[in-house]
Order: structure tokens, then C-alpha cells, then sequence
């Protein structure tokens, strides 16, 4: 059974930095896209930023040139490294991941069949 761990939210300043990381298990083979999704209080999860297993990025504009996504492929592990981060950045952050490779920079939602718990970032001075 493939699990997604999402570890490395908490509590920050306006300003500061944090990285998530995503460490995929129970899997044999190297995944596809994986993703960091968000979802802010009161507001529809929204894709953050995505990387497929060959390299493509996609971010979404709002973090765009604050947040950089990476991952290993041998260790199906993904990174979000973000910073200056702002109180509309505070969310729970979830990884997604795809067992299918794609050609595509960007993935709908749908084609993410694994998912992380999630982990909470709280923006607040």
C-alpha cells in the first residue's frame, strides 16, 4: 500500500522559511508527477506546485519565484522548499503523487491517486 508522509510544517513569521518534505513508501516503482497541493481556511485546495519524473515544474503564480519544489527519484521523496512566506500561504499542505508518467508539465487533480495526510503551516507574527 503506497502512503505519502508529509513532514516539516509549523508555526513561522511573515518572512521566514520552511521546507516540507514528502517521502513516499510501499512502492517499487518510481512515481510520476508528485505534487504539493494547499488548502487555506475556508478556501478550495489548490495546486501548489508540481514536478514531473523527468524535471517539468509547474508553480502555481502565487508562489512563483518564493517556493522551489525538488525531489529524488530513486527515494520517491519531493521537497518544498518556500520562503517569504506570507500569512495567505498558511494552509495545510498535502503531497500527491501519480503511478503514471506523463509528458505533461501540469496534471489535473484527478490523476493523482496518492495523497499525504497533510501538514499544517501557520503564517502568523
Amino acid at each position: 500500500q503506497v502512503q505519502l508522509l508529509e513532514s516539516g510544517g509549523g508555526l513561522v513569521q511573515p518572512g521566514d522559511s520552511l521546507r516540507l518534505s514528502c517521502v513516499a513508501s510501499g512502492i517499487s516503482f518510481t512515481l510520476g508527477h508528485m505534487a504539493w497541493y494547499r488548502q487555506g481556511p475556508g478556501k478550495q485546495r489548490e495546486l501548489v506546485a508540481s514536478i514531473s519524473s523527468g524535471g517539468l515544474i509547474n508553480y502555481a503564480d502565487s508562489v512563483e519565484g518564493r517556493f522551489t519544489i525538488s525531489r529524488n527519484n530513486a527515494q520517491n521523496t519531493a521537497w518544498l522548499q518556500m520562503s517569504r512566506l506570507g500569512v495567505a500561504d498558511a494552509a495545510v499542505y498535502y503531497c500527491a503523487a501519480s503511478p503514471r508518467h506523463y509528458p505533461s508539465q501540469r496534471l489535473r487533480e484527478s490523476h493523482y491517486n496518492y495523497w499525504g495526510q497533510g501538514t499544517q503551516v501557520t503564517v502568523s507574527s
